[in-house]
């Protein structure tokens, strides 16, 4: 194994990225494909003056091999190119989605079909029904018909307002089943001396086949078909609309029933996420209410649809789209933008209802969780578009100080409230989270990414020397953070809650856990655990505390040491290049660079980020301050809740971009998000709290349990040994997670601390 390291330099002019072919494949097996696949060349190949530029990263591959890869779109330009560069730097946050708006030309014909206009007229060319129209007509069709029945017969009732009658039976069949159908508003007169072209979509979708009026479209009625009977009885202009009684009868009973209908749909649709299509609809719905009713009409062809001198409000052809997953409202996933909704219900449940009238603590408890799962996103997606905008200092700033906000609100705003109450469970219940997040990032992150890639690449390589330095800060992080614990392992007094002196050998049942010899025979103790509090207190406070702050000091120097080593004297292990355009590029390659409009400006990002960070200490408290049930009452054992919900929750947005560059192919970058994180959570998160503590007695020591203590060194060595080949697949994947799995199973059978009281 010959391991190759690239040295390359950043730059980041303004000109137009490449997007090459994947050309070359290694003795029969083909490489990898994708935007951030290593592509083999044998060591012989020389580039030529037809060959496209490519970018070129370290990686650790075969024996007589280089990796390069093919310039791929994530460095579309300067901002995007700095964000990449950024990934690859020491300390800072590694992020996977675009801070620069891409427009849809660049996209996939999937993407494309989800920001299609709703009134894109399409030639139908196969049956609009299949199994998620149906679904939809089952759940929301039959009944929103319903109200528009409803509505017709009390219009109808009315007499005058008959005309509003007949029109609620036109929408009650078009609701019912929409798709293929399209609702058209006749132009005004004011409007008909201008050319107004049906919006033309895109081809994303097979089945139908965009189609644009020309325009010689003609712009007056003709006296034929339905047209006809329109110039007949003539269109009712809005100046006449708004005179007419029936429509202030339409207004008091019609208007603010079917609002909350429409309304009540389209919020549904859009939580749901795949009835994104359904809520569109839906959403002009709401604006058709106040349309005059001779002027809306209703086709079934699109020949005819195109051919009249009207526009059209809405057209659907599917209820269901799978892939609105991909959908994203001003930079940001869909998915976590309706997890917003978890903030607004957490602040109304948490400050709303202080006496748990109607939420209890256990469901303020789960809210407040989730709730953490956006704003972690949106501080994570700040913090990479601020930095991509800004200077290296600017970015180094904002990774030491927020990169870990989201943890250290949530444990100090705990460890306060432990303080305030005088109970010992939150520090340990911080531990745990502590513990909980190594063990998540050496083991579960690093392996869920290898199972994720493993399966759609076979076998992927990844970037020793950046791993191999990752690895070491990882050792000096764990031997300083638990340096104090090692320490009063050897200096600390053994205490037992109870002793019986035996004076022959006697079964010991699971409350019998040790078994000492004493001058006058046998003793038989019980509940034993490590004690560096004596009564002169001369341990902790002359020997064990000086080390916890001696270590708080050496820890952050490390991660300094870190940033010098990997920014600055040996900065090629990191660094991207951004190759220039050259005159041999194709013309397609080159519009495949997105403009440098970042989705959020500094000023926006700043905000969002301070807005973010305040929601998040609120959503914190509220989260600390409903724990107790759930730690009384849950029959979970504490330390379980610890590694698990309070440690992943925070760091749901890594485990996401990890999985997102290991299915890049870029394992490289997945290994980093979690050693990055460990790495931060003891270089910079322990030695905070370490200091908070010190300026005002929240009752946390830089001691951990014997549990935390070689699950932590076992995890660092198994972890290091899965990194030795610089190569990984499923396989390797699947050994660290099962580890972690047995791991996370000792603290789920594991007692509760003494003074917490046993499951």
């Amino acid at each position: 194994m010959a391991h190759v390291g690239l040295q390359t330099s950043v730059t980041l002019e303004d000109q137009p990225g490449e997007e090459g072919e994947a050309m070359s494949t290694t003795r029969g097996t083909s490489a990898p494909g994708g935007p951030q696949s290593p592509l083999l060349r044998p060591r012989s190949h020389r580039r030529t003056q037809s060959d496209q530029p490519w970018t070129m990263f370290p990686f650790s591959t075969p024996e007589g091999f280089v990796a390069v890869n093919k310039p791929p779109s994530w460095a579309e330009n300067e901002i995007e190119a700095l964000k990449i560069a950024n990934n690859y730097k020491f300390g800072f946050k590694k992020w996977k989605s675009h801070v620069t708006a891409r427009p849809l030309e660049v996209r996939s014909d999937v993407v494309k079909e989800l920001y299609s206009d709703p009134r894109t007229v399409k030639l139908i060319k196969g049956s609009t029904i299949s199994p998620g129209n149906v679904l939809y007509s089952v759940l929301f069709g039959w009944w929103i018909a319903g109200f528009y029945f409803l509505l017709a017969g009390i219009m109808m009732m009315t007499y005058i307002g008959r005309i509003y009658g007949s029109h609620c039976f036109k929408l009650a069949k078009y609701f019912f089943w929409p798709f293929g159908k399209f609702v058209q508003k006749d132009r005004d007169s004011e409007d008909s001396a201008e050319e107004q072209p049906l919006h033309n979509g895109s081809a994303g979708v097979h089945s139908y086949e965009s189609f644009e009026s020309s325009e010689s479209t003609p712009l007056v009625p003709s006296t034929s078909g339905k047209s006809g009977r329109n110039a007949c009885c003539g269109t009712m202009t809005n100046t006449e609309y708004w005179h007419k009684p029936e429509t202030y009868i339409w207004l008091f009973l019609g208007v603010p029933v079917l609002f909350v209908v429409h309304a009540l749909v389209y919020f549904v649709c859009w939580i749901l996420v795949v009835f994104i299509p359904v809520a569109k609809v839906n959403g002009h719905a709401i604006k058709m209410l106040l349309m005059p009713p001779r002027s809306i009409r209703i086709e079934s062809d699109s020949m005819s649809a195109a051919q009249q001198p009207s526009e059209v409000i809405v057209c659907t052809y599917q209820a269901v789209n799978v892939y609105y997953y991909k959908y994203t409202v001003d930079g940001m996933n869909i998915v976590l933008v309706n997890l917003l909704l978890f903030v607004v219900l957490a602040l109304i449940a948490g400050y709303g209802d202080k006496g748990n009238n109607y939420t209890s603590p256990t469901a303020k408890f789960v809210i407040s969780l989730l709730a953490i799962i956006p704003l972690a996103y949106y501080i994570g997606l700040a913090i990479a578009s601020i930095a991509a905008q800004s200077n290296f200092a600017v970015g180094a700033v904002l990774n030491a100080t927020f990169g870990s906000i989201v943890e250290l609100t949530l444990y100090i705003t705990a460890l306060v409230k432990g303080a305030n109450m005088v109970d010992t469970c939150y520090s340990e219940l911080v531990k745990s989270a502590l513990t909980g997040t190594l063990l998540g990032t050496m083991l579960f992150i690093p392996g869920l990414c290898m199972i994720i890639g493993g399966l759609k690449h076979h076998e992927q390589f990844f970037n020793l020397r950046s791993a191999g330095v990752s690895s070491t800060l990882l050792f000096v992080s764990v031997a300083g953070a638990f340096a104090p614990t090692i320490f009063s392992k050897f200096y600390g007094s053994i205490v037992c809650s109870s002793c019986s002196n035996v004076t022959s050998w006697v079964p010991i049942n699971t409350s019998q856990l040790a078994l000492t010899s004493g001058p006058s025979g046998s003793f038989m103790c019980s509940d034993c655990h490590q004690e560096v509090f004596d009564q002169e207190g001369s341990l902790y406070n002359e020997h064990i505390k000086p080390l916890i702050y001696t270590c708080a000091v050496l820890l952050p120097l490390a991660y300094i040491c870190g940033l010098l080593f990997t920014l600055k004297t040996h900065s090629h292990i990191y660094d991207v290049e951004k190759t220039e355009a050259s005159d041999t590029t194709p013309a397609q390659d080159r519009s495949n660079n997105h403009s440098t409009i970042a989705h959020w400006s500094r000023l926006k990002g700043v905000t969002i980020l301070l807005v973010a960070t305040v929601l998040m200490s609120l959503c914190a408290d509220l989260v600390t301050e409903n724990m107790q049930p759930i730690l009384s009452g849950s029959g979970v054992s504490q330390y379980f809740i610890g590694v698990t919900l309070l440690a992943l929750v925070p760091d749901t947005p890594e485990i996401v971009n990890g999985i997102q560059f290991a299915l890049q192919n870029n394992l490289s970058l997945s290994i980093e998000v979690g050693s990055s994180i460990a790495v931060q959570v003891c270089l910079l998160q322990m030695p905070v709290l370490v200091l908070v503590n010190c300026i005002h007695d929240i009752g946390f020591q830089l001691l951990f349990i014997d549990l935390h203590l070689w699950s932590v060194l076992f995890s660092v060595l198994v972890m290091n040994y899965i990194f030795m080949d610089g190569k990984c697949d499923y396989f390797q994947g699947s050994a660290m997670c099962i580890v972690y799995l047995i791991i996370v199973a000792m603290y789920f059978f594991a007692p509760n601390p003494g003074s917490c009281g046993n499951p």
